[in-house]
This record gives C-alpha cells, sequence and structure tokens, in this order.
C-alpha cells in the first residue's frame, strides 16, 4: 500500500484547512488502496474566525491542535514527518494554508513560507516523491519551486501573484488535474472553484489517483 503524508492547517475554510478537502482527500486515499498519516505544524494560528458571521475572534488557537478535530486525535506534528517513510506528500486546501503555512493571504507574491513546511517540501522534492496540492496550496509550490506548472484557479489576482513567483498558471475546471511532470507536482482547483462537495470528492479523487500512477 502506497503511503500518503496529508499536511493539515488546522480546522476550518476561513482560519485553517478546508474540511470538505481533507476528508475527501482522506477518503480518495483510502479508497483507491493507499493509507495516510496526518500532519500539522505545532505552531499558533494566525488568528480565529468565526464561520458563522465571518468576523475574527478574540482568542488564539494552535494550529496542530485544531488539525486534530479533523484527524479525530490522530495526528502528529510536522516536525516529526520523515518523507523516507512516505511515498507521496499531499496539501488540502483552506485559508489556513495561506494564513498558518504561508504568509501568501497577507504578502502574495512575496510571501514567506513556514520553515517546517518549507522543509518537508524540499524533502518531497529531493526525494523525488509526488506532491499534491489542493485549492489555494500549490502557491507553497510556486513559492518554493518557482518554475512548476499549477492551477490555483481562476481568480486573476492569484494568477498574477504565481505568475510573479515563477510558476506558469493553468486555469482548470472543476476535477481536472494539472500534473509537472518534471517536479512530480500534481494540483488541483478545488473550492477555488465554485464547486460543490461532489465536485471535490471528484477533485480529490482524480489527483490521488494520478498520484498514484506516478508510482507505478
Amino acid at each position: 500500500m502506497k503511503k500518503f503524508a496529508i499536511v493539515l492547517a488546522g480546522c476550518g475554510v476561513y482560519d485553517g484547512a478546508e474540511i470538505h478537502e481533507a476528508v475527501m482527500s482522506m477518503y480518495a486515499v483510502i479508497k483507491n488502496g493507499g493509507e495516510y498519516k496526518l500532519f500539522a505544524p505545532d505552531i499558533a494560528q494566525h488568528h480565529v474566525i468565526n464561520h458563522l458571521t465571518g468576523a475574527e475572534m478574540p482568542e488564539s488557537r494552535n494550529v496542530l491542535v485544531e488539525s486534530a478535530r479533523i484527524a479525530r486525535g490522530k495526528i502528529q506534528a510536522i516536525t516529526d514527518l520523515d518523507l523516507r517513510d512516505f511515498d507521496a506528500l499531499l496539501f488540502p486546501g483552506g485559508f489556513g494554508v495561506a494564513k498558518n503555512l504561508c504568509s501568501y493571504a497577507f504578502k502574495g507574491a512575496d510571501c514567506e513560507v513556514h520553515p517546517q513546511v518549507g522543509k518537508i517540501i524540499r524533502d518531497a522534492l529531493s526525494l523525488r516523491k509526488p506532491i499534491g496540492a489542493l485549492c489555494i496550496s500549490p502557491v507553497l509550490l510556486a513559492k518554493i519551486l518557482g518554475d512548476v506548472t499549477i492551477t490555483v484557479g481562476p481568480d486573476e489576482g492569484d494568477a498574477v501573484n504565481v505568475k510573479e513567483m515563477g510558476a506558469n498558471h493553468i486555469v482548470t475546471k472543476p476535477g481536472d488535474v494539472i500534473i509537472d511532470k518534471k517536479h512530480r507536482v500534481f494540483t488541483t482547483p478545488c473550492y477555488q472553484l465554485d464547486s460543490n462537495i461532489g465536485q471535490i470528492a471528484e477533485g480529490t479523487d482524480n489527483i490521488v489517483k494520478e498520484m498514484l500512477k506516478s508510482m507505478e
């Protein structure tokens, strides 16, 4: 069975991991005959958003602790992740990626990737392990790699930013997977498009299938 390391960015679309994308990613891995373990950085969350009102809340939370909600407690700190023990690396989306795993939400093309996250991406690249990225998370790969072909959906601002980072951006339909064979990078837009949960399931299934195919 191929083993996927799935990295979460908290719990909730506006300040953490996108829950549908995270859950469907786990399901897609199992459905296609693989297995997974979950990881998240043990760091303070940038801020906390009330998902009912959209207002910022006067409290602080931890990314690993919040991610454990999705993981049902079965999750480890990203510092415990050794890519030599896995066959692939996968990032669901959500604003937490752009706020907690990097500073893209605030600095755009001038963003910085959190050192712990940058390390595992570079480890996967050096070990030639396929990397999958959903929704907004391909910006991590654009920043680390520069010259990589990805999709981040139809937003013109995002397209301009990733191009400034040196990446080649392709606009896609729901469920499409963009493959950069040189770097073994796989991306799909998910909720960057006006998608429904069925299309999210299709996108995660498609990206996991393509990643598995690359391991044959």
